[in-house]
């Protein structure tokens, strides 16, 4: 690989949902839980990726209508492939200016986007400005530093191997994916009674192969790192991450996924 950083890729969604799909799925419901925002809203879901999070708040939220809107036309069309309900309208936009009126909606949710956004500040202003007086924004980012263990045991092993990983650690490029920096986005954005809290989720994956196979779907930072390696770097990086990840006697991998959960009133 050259000094360049490979560009992120996200428009195949069905790779997208073996890699953290499924994983996100675990963590939607605690967050909406904790979130309890009564029935019959009008809710956004900005960033929905392939539909996890719109998937759950239609299980457990009982909404009147919900907004998902999402940059990738690919993740979009998974979305909609996966939810067939007549509140749920899906649009393609962007969650920098998002193309929705002032003050529609209820309630506003964002699940693992908003560290992928350029410029965050303007993302959470942009997305207070389309809630009512009163409602509910909140978001949920992975905790890449600390317990998301999945993505620390890969990039450990990629920084072993490959100095020029280091720049390309979660970790390292999303510093806002911590408590302080979270309450401190919504808080610059004029939210109120802005809260933070861990939601962890088990991420047990069967064996070796149901681990490392969803990296070589290429969508997402560690996938596209993954991808952008010769056949003979990729197996020294698969091989290294077999040696050093915790395996139990059945031959399962037990990880632990921390996500950090914020919401503030508008």
């Amino acid at each position: 690989m050259d000094n360049q950083r490979p560009a992120d890729l996200w428009a195949d969604g069905a790779a997208y949902e073996r890699y953290i799909g499924r994983w996100s799925r675990l963590v939607a419901p605690e967050f909406l839980n904790w979130l309890n925002i009564p029935a019959d809203r009008h809710w956004l879901d900005v960033g929905c990726g392939t539909g996890a999070l719109t998937q759950t708040i239609l299980k457990v939220a009982e909404p009147r209508t919900i907004t998902s809107i999402d940059r990738s036309e690919g993740f979009v069309a998974t979305a909609q492939h996966q939810v067939s309900d007549a509140r749920v309208t899906f649009k393609i936009g962007d969650a920098q200016a998002l193309p929705l009126e002032t003050a529609a909606y209820d309630s506003a949710v964002s699940g693992l986007v908003l560290n992928f956004i350029l410029q965050p500040d303007q993302a959470v202003a942009e997305i207070a400005r389309v809630i009512r007086p009163g409602g509910t924004v909140a978001a949920y980012v992975w905790d890449y530093p600390g317990k998301m263990q999945m993505t620390r045991h890969f990039w450990n092993a990629a920084t072993a191997l490959d100095p020029a990983a280091y720049d390309l650690d979660q970790g390292r490029r999303f510093p806002i994916c911590q408590p302080e920096a979270l309450a401190q986005l919504f808080n610059s954005a004029g939210l109120k009674n802005v809260d933070v809290r861990a939601i962890d989720i088990p991420t047990d994956f069967r064996d070796f192969d149901d681990y490392w196979s969803p990296y070589l779907g290429g969508q997402g930072p560690a996938p596209t790192y993954v991808m952008s390696l010769s056949e003979e770097r990729r197996a020294a990086l698969r091989e290294r991450l077999r040696n050093s990840l915790p395996f139990a006697l059945d031959g399962s991998i037990p990880l632990l996924a921390r996500a950090w959960a914020v919401q503030g009133v508008r």
